[in-house]
């Protein structure tokens, strides 16, 4: 029964040592540069591949790397436009909040496109041509493999060339 008893007390021993480690190693502070809650989101200004209004997060990695992964966030005011457009590589897109309104082809036809709401997750093969369009303040998150390129289908709507 003493034995019984001891070994009872040293795995509770040993569980609560083990709970303390990793209790400690939550709160070490190392998290800080891959681990966000909305308020440390680091935005700034959306590059210029997009036009003037938008915001842009680099959450994980380097999106003009030319190989690795990427997650970025882009906060849209509403009623902001992105023209037709394509990428090289997938993009993943998951709607953070907001409405994101994606159409598909080579013109801007706002009636054609398909509203997504917050929650919603749509990804675009290589080279799929499409627009999109914010409905309320919005915020999309895109994750994918570097680079992140915008190919404007018509080059005058690119807001880099027009500087």
């Amino acid at each position: 029964m003493k034995r019984s008893l001891s070994l009872t007390l040293a795995m509770a021993g040993m569980f609560s040592c083990a709970g303390l480690a990793f209790s400690r190693a939550a709160d070490n502070h190392s998290h800080e540069k891959n681990a966000f809650t909305p308020d440390t989101i680091p935005w700034g200004p959306a590059p210029p591949v997009v036009r003037p209004g938008a915001q842009f997060a680099v959450l994980e990695g380097d999106p003009t790397a030319s190989t690795g992964d990427f997650t970025i966030r882009l906060k849209m005011p509403d009623g902001f436009r992105i023209a037709p457009h394509f990428h090289p590589n997938r993009e993943n897109v998951t709607v953070i909040s907001g409405t994101f309104k994606l159409g598909m082809g080579d013109e801007f036809e706002a009636n054609k496109m398909k509203a997504f709401i917050a929650g919603s997750f749509a990804f675009l093969d290589p080279d799929m041509h499409h627009y999109a369009m914010a409905c309320g303040e919005t915020i999309v998150q895109v994750h994918g493999q570097s680079p992140l390129q915008f190919n404007y289908v018509n080059p005058e709507d690119d807001p880099s060339r027009n500087k």
